[in-house]
């Protein structure tokens, strides 16, 4: 998702304040502590309402926004769910999927790799021809 770049500051902010500002600004899920864990869409992280950046635009109206504290990530509340057992579960299936694709690729190209090392060893070795009378 492309975000237009804009000079912000993160901001320190106690825990009842940042507790206040994550209600206050989450508005598709509601928090009750700054413990508690969301699953971020964007990068796949756990992440805790402790580790959220509270950014503040330095631009126009000073407005407040909450991201994603991984680097690199800048998702915001929407893209956040609760980590539950069935979410954790199909992310563990769709992460050993992916391993075992992987592995399967590697062990493709492993054979050809070796089919080519044979047939060309093969191919440009001199025969043996037996003398003649």
């Amino acid at each position: 998702m492309f975000r237009p770049m804009t000079a912000v500051s993160s901001i320190n902010l106690s825990d009842e304040d940042r507790l206040d500002t994550l209600q206050r600004l989450d508005q598709f899920r509601h928090w009750h502590s700054l413990d508690e864990k969301r699953y971020c869409l964007v990068c796949g992280e756990i992440i805790t309402g402790r580790q959220i950046q509270v950014i503040m635009s330095t631009h126009g109206n000073r407005s407040l926004r909450l991201i994603c504290p991984t680097k690199h990530c800048d998702a915001m509340p929407i893209e956040w769910v609760w980590p539950t057992d069935d979410l954790l579960i199909k992310i563990a299936m769709v992460e050993i999927e992916r391993n075992w694709l992987c592995l399967i690729r590697r062990v493709g190209r492993a054979m050809q790799s070796y089919r080519r090392k044979t047939t060309s060893s093969t191919i440009s070795r001199p025969r043996f021809k037996p003398p003649l009378g």
